[in-house]
């Protein structure tokens, strides 16, 4: 058993705490045990569900950070320095006040984070268009999930990321992973994954030789930003060989004919001459997941990260369909999310166009339901604002916030474009971020806020399977931190707002996003704490009938159209928005690493973290790295339209000779993100970080050039 020390002084709740690890969206069991007042100890609540991983064994290191924040900073010339919070909060009030009073609410912006508690991710929006009110909030699960809540909502008619319990995959005889590498960055997931691989069903489909796709029994390596063009392919091979389940698609679903008019035109054969991946290959993928007794296709960041999303990830829905799989027990789509709250922070509020319980912002009879459970008129709830990148891109421009407050996120390092996102930064008028160490984002504000971490506060989780958890208290915070909750409150009542609108207690919150949530399609009304408190397992929509048990496995019996019935869409392959060319002759692809999470700002701060992966590294084919006068452990510079990153180049002889992989966990001349491509999906608004265009070379010959 592995301990992580906390060296600063806290008051240790009575005995272990059962609890979860905040980070990824498996959200794994864990239970901490202050050992008096300076080390907590981490062993993991269900070892049959895989465990921990390495940054769950370490997640308690935190807490003891000599980088850890404890009291408010406030920008003083060109320096931060430390303040009281009466001084830290009324600066932020009155600035607020006059920036509002000269240019207007939506000069004030808003932007929170998929790893907000719900009640965090509820109070927040209802901060901002209450307290504030501004359209201008987002948060950064725009990057991450949001072109899969499309075309769910597509195909659907609701979201939820996993629409069964996870241990359902226990069982599963094939598994198509679409974009998607747990293997690193939710390694407990393999242990669902153990039937599949044995029966030689697991089908992984990525660029690289991943971890995962090592694993398989099945790896499709397309061409990055191909995706859509091989889910045709072997669409068209399931339909062509004689696997599409006719009884399913004429009782189940509409619109196969017309989808099918695209498909058509994508024989295999064709599919390989754009994606790289063999029309035999695609054949087997179509074979192995019809002849399953169980089968699943799942979908991550890979397919959702293109300027195509949704109609990538619609594409395999379609697949899906075709096979008779959602809504079938033992079988199914879902959307691996990758932020600990990625689906609960987007249905309580901080999404643009969304109100708590999934409700759409411009729906009238949601507004009046949510406009009542918070004492206001709807009139006075403003409308949809812009999109997480086009908000952080109109900061400071004529008619775009000139303020912005951050809650749980590090957009300097993980917004696409990073250096554009970097000068509107500098260009506001007023930054607050509230964070637990001096992030990226933390160092370029004016006014800083110090909060609590996860094992200091209470508060709900929604994990990939649409599961509501727990998340308990096991220690005190260090003096001088505050929840982000009690810095809500105390904002709100400082701008003008009645005490008891904006409760700081967090169950006091989540009593009030039940009911601003009810009869929503992310219904929590019949969730409580005490509940949650006696091990119950709920999976939403939970109405406020009694004694309703939830609801692990949704579609059984219809899907959430008006008509019951799942949508095919016709999709159709365009590539990626930024393909090579004689400058940029090589694909730039972005993803996670095992050791580190999102920006990187906890996990850098981890010493066992850090030391295994210090810095970014750019993964080359050797005879790519050769090319370009480069050999293993030499120092690079990926250069693209945007800017160029500096990393240490692994020779990686499973790469494809035409990719480079850059992780994207790392800030300044690391920031994998000065490369990436802000071009924006039409529907989800969601960035092309997946691939852009990119050439590589000596960091001396860069350097000296001029």
């Amino acid at each position: 058993m592995r301990a992580a020390t906390s060296t600063r002084p806290a008051d240790a709740a009575v005995g272990p705490v059962d609890t979860h690890c905040p980070y990824c969206a498996l959200q794994c069991g864990m239970t901490l045990s202050p050992a008096g007042r300076a080390s907590v100890r981490v062993r993991p609540r269900d070892p049959s569900e895989g465990g921990l991983c390495q940054k769950g064994w370490t997640a308690a290191a935190l807490l003891g950070s000599p980088a850890r924040l404890t009291t408010p900073l406030v920008r003083d010339g060109g320096t931060l320095r430390p303040a009281s919070w009466d001084e830290a909060l009324g600066l932020v009030a009155r600035r607020i006040e006059a920036i509002v009073a000269e240019r207007g609410r939506d000069a004030v912006a808003v932007f929170g984070g998929g790893g907000l508690t719900n009640e965090k991710a509820y109070l927040l929006g209802k901060f901002a268009r209450v307290a504030l009110g501004t359209s201008q909030v987002d948060y950064n699960g725009r990057f991450c999930m949001s072109s899969a809540a499309a075309a769910a909502h597509r195909a659907f008619g609701l979201d939820r990321g996993l629409p069964f319990p996870l241990a359902d995959l226990d069982g599963a005889d094939a598994v198509l992973l679409a974009g998607a590498n747990p293997a690193e960055t939710m390694p407990p997931f393999l242990s669902h994954l153990r039937r599949a691989v044995d029966a030689g069903g697991l089908i992984v489909v990525d660029p690289r030789r991943t971890p995962t796709a090592e694993r398989a029994a099945l790896h499709l390596a397309p061409v990055p930003g191909t995706d859509l063009a091989l889910a045709l392919g072997i669409l068209h091979a399931a339909v062509a060989d004689g696997h599409l389940d006719h009884a399913y698609v004429g009782g189940r679903t509409t619109g196969f004919d017309e989808a099918w008019r695209v498909a058509a035109a994508w024989w295999p054969e064709r599919a390989e001459r754009v994606t790289g991946v063999a029309a035999a290959d695609q054949r087997r993928a179509a074979a192995i997941l019809a002849g399953a007794a169980r089968a699943y296709v799942l979908t991550a960041r890979g397919a959702e990260q293109h300027a195509t999303g949704v109609d990538t990830v619609g594409a395999w829905i379609n697949l899906a369909l075709a096979l008779g799989l959602p809504g079938r027990r033992g079988s199914g789509w879902g959307c691996l999310t990758g932020q600990g709250n990625g689906q609960g922070g987007r249905e309580h509020g901080q999404k643009a166009d969304q109100l708590p319980g999934y409700r759409r912002i411009d729906d009238p009879a949601a507004r009046a339901h949510v406009a009542r459970v918070w004492g206001v008129e709807p009139s006075t709830l403003p409308g949809p604002g812009r999109s997480a990148f086009e908000l952080l891109d109109a900061l400071g421009t004529p008619g775009g916030p000139s303020a912005l407050l951050v809650f749980g996120s590090n957009p300097a390092v993980s917004a696409p474009h990073s250096s554009r996102v970097a000068d509107r930064l500098a260009a506001l008028d007023l930054l607050v971020v509230a964070d637990l160490v001096l992030s990226e984002t933390a160092m370029a504000a004016d006014v800083v806020l110090p909060i609590t971490q996860w094992a200091e506060e209470d508060g709900t989780m929604t994990n990939l399977e649409g599961r509501v958890l727990l998340r308990r208290r096991a220690l005190a915070p260090p003096p001088g931190v505050r929840t982000d909750l009690e810095v809500l409150h105390d904002l709100a009542v400082r701008l003008g707002q009645p005490p008891e609108r904006f409760p700081a207690d967090p169950e006091t919150v989540f009593t009030e996003l039940r009911a601003a949530s009810e009869d929503g399609p992310a219904d929590y009304s019949g969730v409580t704490w005490d509940r949650l408190r006696a091990g119950e397992r709920l999976h939403w929509p939970v109405p406020r009938t009694p004694g309703h048990q939830g609801t692990p496995r949704l579609f059984l019996d219809r899907f959430a159209h008006p008509d019951g019935r799942a949508r095919f869409v016709p999709v159709d392959h365009k590539g990626p928005a930024e393909p090579p060319d004689e400058d940029f002759p090589l694909y730039a692809v972005t993803g996670r690493v095992l050791q580190h999470y999102q920006s990187g700002a906890q996990t850098r701060r981890v010493e066992e973290l850090r030391a295994a992966v210090p810095g970014a590294y750019v993964e080359v084919h050797p005879d790519t790295a050769l090319r370009a006068g480069l050999l293993d452990g030499a120092e690079a510079v990926v250069s693209g339209r945007r800017g160029r990153v500096r990393a240490t180049v692994r020779c990686v002889p499973s790469m494809r000779p035409d990719v480079v992989f850059l992780p994207f966990h790392f800030p300044g001349a690391q920031r994998a993100n000065l490369v990436t491509s802000p071009a924006l999906d039409p529907v989800s608004r969601m960035p092309e970080f997946k691939v852009c265009a990119v050439r590589l070379s000596p960091a001396a010959e860069r350097e000296a050039a001029p």
